[in-house]
């Protein structure tokens, strides 16, 4: 139990403290470093709204101080969301209502209602509540606790990529899930459920085995694990395991075919029954091909595939946790679940850590109604439209397909009179623009199909397909 405590304290800088809180019997969810946004994916130019912990919040770029800021998403005067207002000429959030103006730190800088000579400004009851914020490896992260904790407060960063920042080439995305965090936690933590649900995907059933778990070290922090023999019947190595409480996890792989491959996952708890997920896929490759390879393809089209993924579990999972909370919870967990083998010991190690320090972000709230299949599957909500780069193109696939129409339409309309002029050459070219025509049609259609991938999960998933007979021959 102390060696874990003493593993991740090697890592505080002077009067820093572990998250959580100062309880050594309680795991306070307040306060925490939780990740909101990829930075690159965050607009300058307008506010950002976002649920953490159940609280709205709106996140805007102050331009006086080059930083991030995150406050209350609701202004004093009559409660309306900030982050519906703008960023004013004079770099000032605005509220959308009565034009109340904001500062970083929270100050009201100007009430356009009040008379001149009058400082309603300066009553504390103008303030909005500003929470801290900090970007680490390209995420912005903010602080719903006591503020005063927030800069002695360790932030959840992936230790590897800090102990050598040279030769890692990552692959990263975020969705909204429809479970809770912990339901994602214990998730991610279990690496037996890869060859079946994920079949056809990034998985194979033929690569399961028994999965011998074994926890390390643990503590109110976390804890670390090892799978000796490793994924794909031992054929890639070792693989270690870090969680690091309350909402991040890796696993650690070095093989020889690949190089070192981390699988880092966030659950940032947006509210009951609803988290974001940051993915990162961070590797050093034994050559530099693959990495070449990994820079030259859209980050958006990576998304259409990680996305896929994601729904290989997305609609048991949301099911699954129902069913738990219907069993009596995290504190029943033995009970409603039965875990014979030691493929299962980080899930008990998880639910038993949610149990010994209380570490529940929404006590005493249940799950809302279950989703419908098509909620469920819903990219445009949970991820299109708050990625920067797949918003991008969307728009620029839009754009090419409204101009292919276009071209065709015209080439329908020239096309009988041109014929006319070809005179004895009419048949050829009749010939030729209809193909032209076929081909921008087909292109067209195509597209189509790749525009509905940014709007709309695949219903069935591919390891529930038929498989392919294989030749006897």
């Amino acid at each position: 139990m102390e060696t874990v405590e003493r593993n991740i304290t090697a890592h505080l800088e002077p009067e820093q403290m572990l998250a959580g809180g100062t309880d050594p019997a309680f795991f306070d969810c307040q306060e925490v470093w939780y990740p909101v946004h990829y930075v690159q994916d965050l607009d300058k130019s307008k506010p950002t709204p976002f649920t953490l912990l159940g609280q709205d919040i709106a996140i805007w770029w102050e331009q006086q101080a080059e930083c991030w800021r995150v406050f209350e998403d609701k202004c004093p005067h009559r409660l309306a969301p900030l982050s519906q207002g703008r960023i004013a000429e004079d770099g000032l959030l605005e509220c959308p209502y009565h034009g109340w103006a904001f500062a970083g730190a929270g100050d009201c800088q100007r009430i356009p209602q009040q008379v001149a000579g009058q400082a309603a400004v300066t009553s504390p009851r103008a303030c909005v509540r500003s929470l801290p914020t900090i970007v680490k490896q390209g995420l912005l992260f903010v602080y719903p606790g006591k503020a005063e904790n927030a800069t002695k407060t360790k932030v959840p960063v992936i230790e590897p990529l800090e102990e050598s920042l040279e030769g890692w080439v990552c692959i990263d995305t975020f969705r909204d899930l429809p479970y809770d965090a912990l339901t994602l936690m214990e998730n991610v933590l279990d690496a037996s459920h890869v060859p079946f649900t994920h079949h056809r995907s990034v998985g194979n059933r033929a690569n399961a085995s028994s999965v011998e778990l074994e926890v390390v070290e643990s503590g109110k922090h976390g804890f670390t694990g090892v799978w000796q023999e490793g994924p794909r019947r031992g054929t890639l190595g070792r693989q270690d395991t870090t969680f690091v409480a309350p909402g991040l996890m890796w696993h650690d792989l070095t093989s020889k075919q690949f190089g070192r491959t981390l699988t880092a996952v966030y659950a940032t708890p947006i509210r009951k029954g609803e988290c974001r997920l940051f993915a990162r896929f961070p590797f050093k490759f034994a050559s530099k091909l693959p990495g070449w390879i990994i820079k030259l393809t859209p980050r958006w089209y990576s998304h259409l595939g990680q996305n896929s993924v994601l729904e290989d579990d997305q609609i048991f999972l949301h099911y699954q946790e129902r069913y738990l909370e219907a069993s009596g919870g995290s504190g029943n967990f033995t009970k409603a679940f039965y875990l014979p083998t030691q493929a299962d010991a980080f899930v008990i190690e998880l639910r038993q850590w949610v149990n010994q320090y209380n570490a529940n972000p929404f006590p005493g709230e249940t799950l809302p109604p279950a989703l419908s299949t098509a909620q469920l599957l819903d990219r445009d909500r949970s991820h299109t439209s708050k990625c920067a780069s797949c918003r991008a193109a969307l728009a620029n696939l839009q754009r090419l397909r409204l101009g292919l129409a276009i071209v065709a339409a015209v080439i329908a309309i020239i096309n009988p009179p041109l014929t006319l002029f070809l005179g004895e050459n009419a048949a050829t070219g009749s010939l030729l623009f209809a193909t032209v025509a076929l081909i921008l049609g087909a292109v067209w259609l195509w597209l189509g199909r790749l525009e509905k991938q940014f709007y709309q999960g695949r219903e069935i998933p591919l390891r529930n397909l038929p498989e392919k007979k294989r030749s006897r021959h």
